[in-house]
């Protein structure tokens, strides 16, 4: 698959479907637990297919949690039965330890798990395009440091910061390379904790590491898509643009029509219903009124594709999830009828 050709097509057709990040909530259509579906390869293909035969998107989206990748560094990672694992404590605090991280083998942990699963969701899912996801180097590197020391970090020791950057990002070089080798279309590559860092810090520890990942995997049969949902990102896009991906997710957090203003109308923007206060919430009546006034605000721009700021929770209520789909295709098909008529 073309996938250049992929977002010329999302960019010029007219009905435009919705493109959330939507993974998790495979847990209701399948009667497993998170913890389950995190180590089962299986599950995650099945999912992925469950998920693409309830909801038209236009592409279907691989398991990613921020915590797979550190945890095959070795980082303590907890797991929960209904909740996405997280990474606590630290596990690099000196510039020795720095030094002696030694970068995992592919298929470590639970990184096996997930390359297997999109694997076999190629021989489930046909008909549109399967995208991977993965954490970003900065992110990465801040779940090994722990998330607020390596923002003092990048003052104080950047020699260490940059020693376990690089370490980062030769594996998660290796590691998104076997997500394409095994068929995928594409990755979304999360880098949110570089949301927090300075104009003058994200050139220097996240954009140049960034950059670097996707020359060396994106071509036409394999797209980037760059997510950022820190608060900071409007006043980092000049960084972002130059990263090299064609398409772009945002967070909930940042108006998005600003960022629409200022990235070229040939590349994706993605986003932003917030997850946790709209999907998550208690009322498919929110979901609909969020929907339509980021709709009214960015549907007049052909890159933009409205999504989840973020991914969407496991057990989020279905009627919510349902309730979006409706309000995206009913809003384009009455524009439609509107440019008809005109």
């Amino acid at each position: 698959m073309n996938m250049y050709n992929w977002v010329e097509q999302m960019i010029y057709t007219e009905r435009k479907k919705a493109l959330p990040i939507l993974a998790f909530p495979a847990v209701q259509y399948l009667y497993v637990t998170v913890r389950e579906l995190v180590a089962d390869p299986v599950h995650q293909a099945i999912g992925m297919r469950m998920i693409a035969e309830n909801y038209d998107m236009p592409a279907s989206f691989g398991f990613m949690d921020l915590s797979v990748e550190a945890e095959a560094f070795g980082a303590h990672t907890v797991f929960t039965a209904d909740e996405v694992p997280v990474i606590i404590g630290r596990l690099i605090s000196s510039e020795e330890e720095a030094d002696a991280l030694e970068v995992p083998d592919i298929g470590t942990g639970r990184t096996g798990s997930n390359i297997e699963a999109i694997k076999k969701a190629q021989v489930l899912i046909k008909d549109k395009p399967v995208i991977a996801q993965c954490i970003g180097p900065f992110s990465l590197a801040g779940r090994l440091m722990n998330v607020n020391d390596i923002m003092l970090h990048c003052y104080e020791e950047p020699a260490m910061v940059h020693t376990v950057l690089r370490k980062v990002t030769d594996f998660i070089v290796k590691y998104a390379g076997e997500f394409k080798k095994e068929g995928a279309n594409g990755l979304i590559l999360a880098e949110p904790l570089a949301g927090l860092l300075s104009p003058q810090l994200i050139d220097e520890f996240s954009t140049n590491y960034v950059r670097e990942v996707v020359e060396t995997l994106q071509d036409r049969g394999f797209i980037m898509i760059y997510h950022n949902c820190g608060n900071g990102t409007p006043h980092l896009l000049k960084s972002i643009r130059e990263v090299g991906t064609y398409a772009y997710s945002f967070g909930d957090s940042v108006d998005l029509r600003v960022m629409l203003e200022n990235i070229p109308r040939n590349y994706l923007v993605m986003g932003n219903i917030s997850p946790a206060k709209v999907f998550n919430g208690d009322s498919t009546e929110r979901v609909r009124l969020e929907t339509l006034k980021l709709l009214h605000s960015c549907g007049d721009f052909n890159n933009f594709v409205v999504s989840s700021g973020c991914d969407i929770p496991p057990n989020v209520d279905l009627d919510n999830i349902s309730t979006f789909f409706k309000t995206v295709d009913d809003w384009y098909f009455r524009k439609s009828l509107r440019n008809a008529i005109a």
